[in-house]
């Protein structure tokens, strides 16, 4: 299993619907809007780095209001 987490910028004034849409992504496991250079951090729990990348790079960047991710994986 891997452990990433994705750190979502969102346009202006989207990040509370953004937050319901990331949450309702099968593969998140927890979201929050956070203070700070991102807007929003969403925790993924998936089988493989592959799955990471589709999650950030498809269904993350896939939604609109989205302007930016950064995505860190877990090492422990």
């Amino acid at each position: 299993m891997v452990h990433a987490f994705i750190m979502v910028k969102t346009a202006a004034g989207k990040s509370e619907r953004l937050l319901e849409d990331i949450r309702a992504l099968e593969q998140v496991a927890e979201a929050h809007i956070v203070a700070g250079t991102y807007d929003i951090i969403a925790e993924v729990d998936v089988p493989d780095v592959y799955d990471v990348l589709q999650t950030a790079s498809s269904d993350v960047q896939g939604l609109e209001g989205v302007a930016d991710t950064k995505t860190y994986i877990g090492m422990d």
